[in-house]
């Protein structure tokens, strides 16, 4: 049987030197496939390690989460949704939907420092039946889902969930004892047809018995200002053009919730229900959407400036 050991030296050589070539080319092949599929990071490589997954959430620009930037504004133009952590809010909507079934309870008459008002009123509503009551409720109701997505605590002096009012001394004093950073009762006029627009009313100075604005005059008026320009901003509505000589702001010293608030406080008066004009904007869901983001927005301004 012939095992090659009878070749002459020279073939034998000449064989092996072959052999060996072919092994050294086999294998370099081999390592320039392992390395083109990321095996140079070690064992492993080529598969997700346990630490994959904190590193792109680290900052990893290839990663989960990839493009956000703490701190930067999200797809809609809004900052970071923490931004009024620790605030908090208190929505006021103005009047209830039973007040009508508590005449009398609601006439009562309430100490609100430089005179004597009733409890709580009726308010107003379109030709149509759509109660003022109703109409705040609904954007109270809106805006507070907004500024919780921002991180704050929000209060509503009634959520519907009251057989009447509460009474105009009462509402100020639910914004006081949340300590409010920033209070607003949320309106609509019952003002003539033709009389349209917006107006913010900002609490006027007030010692008088139990009420004292000094020190919330100031505050209030930047909250106020700052809500008229995000209001008329957001909504496209125009400011009124019976009341503030077309600033949307207008001054009071006779209503009780701002009277005897100790936390920056203002009123929004929506719109006016009584004209057609306006009141086809106040029952439209969207415009409603859009008023409760625009009041959202100039809280937010004002709490973060």
């Amino acid at each position: 049987m012939s095992n090659g050991s009878s070749l002459p030296p020279r073939r034998r050589l000449r064989g092996t030197l072959l052999v060996v070539l072919a092994a050294v080319v086999v294998a370099g092949l081999g390592w320039l496939a392992w390395r083109s599929s990321g095996g140079d990071g070690g064992p492993g490589a080529g598969r997700p390690s346990p630490g994959d997954g904190a590193r792109h959430d680290a900052g990893d620009p290839t990663g989960p989460g990839a493009g956000h930037t703490p701190g930067a504004k999200d797809s809609t133009g809004h900052g970071p949704r923490d931004r009024l952590k620790g605030k908090v809010v208190v929505l006021d909507p103005g009047h209830n939907p039973h007040n009508a079934e508590h005449g009398r309870e609601i006439a009562r008459q309430v100490d609100i420092g430089n005179a004597h008002k009733e409890c709580d009123t009726t308010g107003t509503a379109t030709d149509d039946g759509y109660a003022e009551a109703s109409f705040t409720l609904d954007v109270a109701r809106r805006a507070r889902t907004l500024l919780r997505a921002e991180g704050a605590k929000v209060v509503l002096t009634q959520d519907g969930d009251r057989p009447y009012g509460p009474c105009v001394d009462q509402r100020a004093g639910i914004g006081n004892r949340a300590h409010a950073d920033a209070a607003l009762s949320i309106h609509a006029d019952g003002s003539g047809t033709g009389n349209r627009g917006f107006h913010v009313i900002l609490p006027a100075r007030v010692t008088d018995g139990p009420a004292d604005t000094a020190a919330i005059t100031g505050p209030s008026r930047r909250l106020g200002e700052g809500l008229a320009e995000r209001f008329r901003a957001v909504t496209g509505s125009s400011a009124s053009n019976y009341i503030g000589g077309g600033t949307g702001l207008d001054k009071r010293a006779d209503l009780g919730g701002l009277n005897l608030s100790t936390v920056p406080k203002v009123f929004i008066e929506c719109g006016n229900m009584r004209d057609p004009k306006d009141a086809a904007q106040l029952t439209d869901a969207g415009w409603r959407q859009k008023a409760a983001r625009g009041i959202t927005e100039g809280i937010t301004d004002f709490l973060t400036h």
